[in-house]
């Protein structure tokens, strides 16, 4: 009897301790929004309920009012727990709906101020003034990037330390390499360039469906990239040419149109928000500027590097376009109100080869040189409008030699994504301009190539250690 009641309250205990733990997982998650009194008063609850726990042994005799005696203070102070933990879940839900409607708010007076200016303009445009459609294009840049501070400013206020996770079920065996993988704007369909053939898949909650395989291009995929206004993705190949693919029916994707210009290999393609134009750098050492009439056509070449193009990125307002290669060069452009070409402004001198560039805001960006475990940070002088290194972020790198995964960064959780050699860095933007490392992933191997979300919840690669498409969702440490 005495053994079967010591079972009882070793059941008890167990089922407490498992309750304490999960309030106190749940605390975690939420104590940004909660004050300094609520805190206290919610460890000192549980202090006190985790030191003082009983350890009885109960009679044979009162068995029922004892078990009542011992279990009722526990009752207690678990509900006392559970009332200030239902406060401070409210507490989070009024903040974080309230950062929801200022942020609504702004938005909407953005866009009706854009349409009022857009309505008065439009006699003007009509007539083809050039100015007008300037000042159009200017308000559509500056509402884009009030979004994008106010989606900055509301992650800033409740970030917290994170990493990738891998979720080993969710892995797909794929034993051919894979050079390019992205994911579209919703997250819901993956596309992976396997070798010539590209594969598309269903992503939902982490979990890929395969459900058709392209297979136009007559050599390995390089590229690939989801617009994100229209059920479009464009591919790039080591054939030198890029193609436009078009959704024609649920889960069926069809090509639209191939764009030939490229003598070689297609190695960085971008998109401008406007999704009006597509640029492409290449092995053949040009940069070629594609425009969208009724056709995608090729509106500029640009042949200012002397070796091959690896690296692409246009800052947030689309009026820069920065380049790297393996010629000791970046190249920054600035594009022309009168006929929209890119002109040479600055030509930075580097000592290092790169295959990587980023800009993370107008007027930074960042820089990989080629197998080094740093990162170069430049920013625009407010002077003389002209860019310089500012500083240097530490990473971790390894064997480097592949230029594919091109680097991203999101916006929405101010994350910047490099692959360096054998690692994908991590690194976390801080509110003062300073960057912090937050996770280093080691391949053991430079050949794996992938993309992140464009929200950064999920990681999603291919190496050719594990021959698999892997998964990695980002999680709270």
């Amino acid at each position: 009897m005495e053994e079967c009641l010591q079972q009882v309250q070793n059941q008890v205990e167990s089922i407490f301790d498992n309750i304490d733990a999960q309030l106190d997982q749940i605390l975690k998650s939420t104590s940004y929004a909660i004050d300094d009194n609520q805190q206290n008063s919610l460890q000192t609850l549980t202090s006190e309920y985790s030191d003082n726990f009983p350890c009885h042994k109960f009679e044979n005799s009162n068995f029922v009012e004892q078990l009542y005696q011992v279990m009722q203070p526990l009752i207690t102070n678990y509900m006392k727990k559970k009332e200030l933990q239902d406060q401070l879940s409210q507490n989070e839900q009024q903040t974080n709906l309230q950062i929801k409607e200022v942020t609504e708010g702004i938005v909407q007076e953005c866009e009706n101020e854009k349409s009022n200016i857009s309505m008065s303009m439009e006699p003007k445009l009509q007539d083809q003034d050039k100015g007008s459609q300037t000042l159009v294009e200017n308000i559509d840049a500056n509402i884009i990037s009030i979004q994008s501070s106010i989606l900055q400013s509301s992650y800033l206020q409740k970030m917290k330390p994170f990493c990738y996770q891998l979720i080993q079920d969710y892995s797909f065996q794929q034993n051919e390499i894979c050079f390019a993988i992205a994911l579209n704007k919703s997250s819901s369909t993956l596309v992976a360039g396997c070798r010539s053939q590209i594969k598309l898949f269903e992503f939902r909650y982490g979990i890929l469906k395969h459900l058709q395989s392209l297979n136009e291009h007559k050599s390995s995929v390089f590229t690939l990239n989801f617009m994100k206004k229209s059920n479009h993705f464009i591919s790039g190949s080591r054939d030198g040419t890029i193609i436009i693919w078009q959704k024609i029916q649920q889960n069926l994707w069809s090509k639209q149109q191939i764009l030939n210009g490229h003598s070689h290999q297609i190695n960085c393609l971008v998109i401008n928000n406007n999704e009006d134009q597509i640029i492409s750098g290449s092995d053949d050492k040009a940069i070629k500027i594609w425009a969208k009439k009724n056709e995608w056509l090729c509106q500029q070449t640009i042949k200012d590097h002397s070796k091959s193009v690896y690296g692409l990125s246009l800052n947030s307002q689309q009026n820069r376009l920065i380049s790297c290669g393996f010629d000791k060069f970046i190249l920054i452009r600035e594009q022309s109100e009168l006929n929209k070409e890119w002109i040479t402004v600055q030509k930075l001198t580097i000592e290092q080869d790169g295959y990587r560039i980023c800009f993370i805001d107008d007027n930074t960006f960042v820089f990989s040189p080629y197998n080094t475990e740093k990162l170069q940070v430049f920013e625009m002088n407010d002077i003389n409008k002209q860019f310089i290194q500012t500083q240097d972020i530490s990473v971790k790198c390894g064997l480097d030699g592949q230029c594919f995964f091109p680097s991203q960064f999101i916006d929405q959780k101010q994350i910047l994504v490099f692959k360096n050699g054998e690692f994908i860095n991590l690194i976390r933007k801080k509110s003062n301009g300073e960057f912090v490392t937050e996770q280093s992933i080691n391949f053991e191997t430079n050949s794996f190539f992938g993309s992140m979300s464009d929200d950064g919840e999920y990681l999603i690669t291919w190496d050719n250690k594990s021959n698999q498409i892997q998964i990695r969702k980002q999680m709270e440490k």
